[in-house]
């Protein structure tokens, strides 16, 4: 038998309803006695001190009872939080074409499992590429923006043969995202597209492309740089940026940007704003530098253990409360060097006999 919308619906009130349905009966119970037992109405102490304790049970019964809906009700969010999140940011393979991976999320809202923040890594017959971005806002209210620029990228990484192509796939899929959204807040418009569909939604976009032989391009799109860890930490240029995707039109030329080569045990460390803008009670920033200086003398530096200690530091630098998402995904070059074999001894090269007139 097929289950109306609304059976659904009735049925998960009374789901919710139950943990209140022992306490209500005991409190008509109580209610009953009181006005209908003629004990009950009998003056003196030791019946106020009975009518008092039963309403006191009865009392205690309703709040443990709302206490008790009200925690199956935050273990249920947040089981469908998890759940969108497994989806949205699918758990990072830790390999692909060579190369070892590990990615993370802390979400600034309280309770919450997802965020603004989004990345991606897909190997592709034009090289690994990998995506890192952040949408206006956090939490449940940016999940939209994510969704749509997270599908988009899974299709064109595969797609384009150019990195350039990817950006504008990325652009119009939340373009698309924010004209529907816009329509749905502003019914009123009969239809017709709205004058400024993302005037103040926008998402800021590091594409990268790792070819090989270990080249790393990049086309960025108001987002903060990466930082490569190898004999020593830096931060790796990544060409003149972009406008944010949703913010302005993309120029007509994106050409990508080679910004590194990452040879054989160096790392990557792509990041979200929250990570540098991070502050203490004193109001002090994060110094990621630092602790991506510390965590490179244990080379070569395993990207699980690298995010895991970020993350930790970053909780220890602000008490627990961050202020926006923070999301890392980091890459090291795994594919070995292959070096120059020489010659046996006692072997010399001939020149070819001369083929006969």
């Amino acid at each position: 038998m097929i289950r109306t919308r609304s059976s659904l619906s009735e049925g998960f009130r009374l789901r919710r309803l139950s943990p209140l349905v022992l306490p209500g009966l005991w409190g008509a119970v109580a209610v009953t006695w009181k006005l209908g037992c003629p004990l009950a109405q009998q003056p003196g102490l030791p019946m106020r001190i009975a009518t008092s304790v039963v309403f006191f049970s009865v009392g205690t019964g309703l709040v443990l009872g709302i206490r008790r809906g009200l925690a199956r009700e935050l273990e249920r969010m947040r089981a469908i939080a998890h759940a969108a999140q497994r989806v949205l940011l699918r758990p990072m393979p830790p390999r692909l074409d060579g190369l070892v991976l590990a990615a993370a999320q802390l979400s600034a809202s309280r309770g919450a499992e997802v965020g603004g923040d989004l990345y991606e890594a897909a190997a592709t017959p034009y090289g690994v590429r990998v995506l890192m971005g952040d949408a206006r806002g956090h939490g449940l209210a940016a999940l939209g923006a994510v969704a749509a620029v997270l599908g988009s990228f899974r299709e064109a990484a595969h797609d384009e043969p150019e990195l350039g192509g990817v950006l504008r796939r990325l652009d119009r899929a939340l373009a698309r995202h924010l004209r529907e959204r816009a329509r749905d807040e502003h019914p009123a418009a009969g239809g017709a597209e709205p004058e400024h569909p993302a005037a103040e939604e926008f998402v800021t976009v590091l594409l990268l492309e790792i070819r090989p032989d270990g080249t790393v391009y990049a086309l960025n799109c108001g987002h903060p740089g990466p930082y490569r860890l190898g004999p020593r930490v830096e931060p790796v240029p990544a060409g003149d940026p972009l406008p944010p995707l949703g913010a302005f039109p993309l120029p007509a030329d994106l050409t990508p940007y080679r910004c590194t080569r990452l040879r054989p045990g160096e790392a990557l460390l792509l990041h979200t704003d929250g990570a540098e803008d991070a502050r203490d009670a004193a109001g002090r920033f994060f110094a990621l530098d630092a602790v991506l200086a510390e965590a490179a003398r244990d080379a070569p530096v395993s990207p699980a253990a690298l995010v895991s200690r970020v993350h930790t530091a970053l909780l220890r630098h602000t008490g627990g409360r961050l202020a926006d998402d923070v999301a890392l995904l980091v890459v090291r070059n795994d594919r070995m060097r292959v070096p120059a074999q020489p010659a046996e001894p006692g072997l010399r090269r001939t020149r070819p006999a001369p083929s006969p007139r």
